[in-house]
């Protein structure tokens, strides 16, 4: 029993570096030009829901998505704790499945499941994405809010009009996954910074 015990935290470190390789890395927003048109558009935001936080204040570190016909998943990097994401996805039926949160040097993680469809238009906007963090505590909880800001998606349009003229309002497909609202379990990440082992017997 001892042994497979042992084998478990090793399994499941193996389990997350084969799903981190195959997964594709994007950037929230890509560099000037790279991106015109058929994008997937929207916002992240962290905040502290409960009445203690730590030292650090959450940011979004990422997100991922999956693919639902063909499983392919997306990892989009954040790290901040309020910032706009244009991602260049294919068409298809999508969910949010994961999302990491980082408060400095401490790293949780949530389950989600969200769903969306990317269709052709040029611009599919995805709303804000409110992700509220409990405050640390066992048994700690993310709750994702999902809303549509209309005075932000008129800023990302005219950032995107920027490098193609052609992009305005009226090209706009709004489409807010589903649900709107949902709660989550959020575990830590090993490993623990610099807290010595007794100290680390319930993960937050």
């Amino acid at each position: 029993m001892i042994g497979r015990l042992s084998f478990l935290p090793w399994s499941s470190l193996a389990l997350t570096l084969f799903l981190q390789a195959c997964t594709t890395g994007l950037a929230a927003f890509p560099e000037q030009g790279t991106v015109h048109s058929n994008v997937a558009v929207g916002r992240v935001i962290a905040v502290i829901t409960g009445e203690r936080g730590r030292k650090f204040e959450p940011a979004v570190k990422s997100f991922e998505m999956r693919n639902r016909a063909t499983n392919e998943r997306f990892m989009v990097e954040v790290g901040a704790d309020n910032e706009r994401f244009v991602l260049a996805l294919p068409p298809g039926d999508y969910e949010l499945i994961r999302v990491q949160i980082n408060e400095g040097p401490f790293l949780s993680i949530a389950q989600l499941a969200a769903g969306f469809s990317i269709g052709p238009d040029p611009i599919t906007y995805l709303g804000t994405w409110r992700f509220g963090v409990d405050s640390p505590k066992y048994g700690r909880m993310v709750s994702l809010s999902i809303v549509h800001d209309e005075q932000d998606l008129a800023d990302i349009v005219q950032t995107l009009a920027l490098n193609d003229p052609s992009l305005d309002r009226e090209v706009v497909t709004t489409v807010l996954p589903d649900p709107p609202q949902l709660q989550a379990r959020l575990f830590e990440v090993m490993p623990y910074p610099r807290v010595p082992r007794y100290f680390r017997r319930h993960w937050w």
